[in-house]
């Protein structure tokens, strides 16, 4: 296959690549054991991209007297303006222990099964659980041009989280600023594909939701409370920063309202009834909703499978947030360029 100068021929290593990047091929040069090659990138998204560049650099490197491979995609110039950036969804609450990752993740897929395209991050640094939640351990995300390509799940949710980046188990003992650069990492990653940008914040008030305020302001937030007055008080503290910070807040849920014994059938409440609408009332924000305390919700969640992706009870509580939260989405569709 290769010269007498031991310089592979362009053709022989035009034929070891895959078809698509054949297709794409705008030029092969070989020099000094380095392919270098430009494919053109147009109608491809981040995710396509990083798949072909990744095929193409293995392909080549078969070739035993190729010992780099350099990639460059070239991008069509009437390929049109680029998409606008996704709208952010921040959903927070004010102390942890509420649901508010579960509630993200079913959300996100309630948003997708309407018809949106969604991704969702995972910007609890310390404690990510997206991972899990959506049936992507074990996947490590690629990164092309220099910003990771969301992880695709099972659910039509592209997701990132660190626990994508990190070992299962590891502790991340990272002081504000390090936390800060991993949440920009995140959101600025390939979500060229996505209308709408669900973010699952840690809870409390501290320098992970300031960076998301200061530098990616998001069009609205969801708040998460279960209906116990500590919750509430804390749900109370989380509307504050944002409405402090320009957030309009889409609402709030009371999330773990009600439980229905399995055996008896009788229904109680250990977490109390109707605490967040009383609050949501008193603050002037609107009232998305309860969302049961339901074992299925928790039983399914653990193992990686939404239950708003179903059918029932359980998911026709995430589909009726999900139908307000979209709702919102369209009417205040044009207030940001405003």
């Amino acid at each position: 296959m290769s010269t007498p100068d031991s310089t592979p021929d362009t053709e022989a290593l035009r034929a070891l690549l895959p078809a698509q990047a054949r297709e794409r091929l705008q030029s092969l040069r070989c020099a000094d054991g380095t392919a270098t090659l430009i494919l053109e990138a147009s109608g491809l998204s981040a995710r396509d991209l990083a798949a072909l560049e990744i095929a193409s650099r293995k392909a080549l490197l078969r070739e035993e007297d190729i010992a780099e491979v350099r990639i460059a995609f070239m991008a069509d110039k009437d390929a049109g303006p680029a998409k606008a950036a996704p709208r952010i969804l921040a959903v927070g609450s004010g102390k942890g222990g509420v649901g508010k990752s579960t509630l993200s993740t079913n959300l996100a897929v309630a948003l997708a099964r309407q018809g949106l395209k969604v991704g969702l991050v995972d910007a609890d640094i310390y404690g990510p659980s997206q991972a899990r939640l959506l049936g992507t351990e074990g996947t490590k995300p690629v990164a092309h041009d220099k910003r990771l390509v969301p992880v695709a799940s099972p659910w039509g949710v592209p997701v990132l989280s660190m626990a994508h980046l990190s070992e299962p188990g590891q502790a991340i003992a990272w002081r504000g600023p390090m936390a800060a650069g991993a949440l920009t990492q995140l959101l600025e990653a390939h979500w060229e594909d996505a209308d709408v940008l669900v973010v699952d914040l840690p809870p409390g008030t501290g320098d992970v939701q300031l960076t998301m305020l200061q530098k990616f302001k998001p069009a609205g937030a969801v708040i998460v409370s279960t209906p116990q007055d500590l919750a509430l008080i804390d749900a109370t503290r989380a509307i504050e920063l944002f409405t402090k910070g320009g957030v309009p807040i889409v609402g709030l849920v009371e999330n773990m309202a009600g439980y229905i014994c399995p055996h008896c059938g009788e229904e109680s409440d250990p977490f109390g009834c109707g605490g967040a609408q009383a609050s949501a009332e008193e603050v002037g924000v609107p009232f998305l909703g309860r969302i049961p305390l339901d074992i299925a919700i928790r039983t399914q969640s653990d193992a990686g499978t939404p239950p708003a992706a179903g059918e029932g009870k359980q998911a026709e509580a995430f589909a009726a947030l999900g139908q307000q939260v979209a709702a919102w989405l369209d009417s205040t569709a044009g207030a940001e360029s405003n």
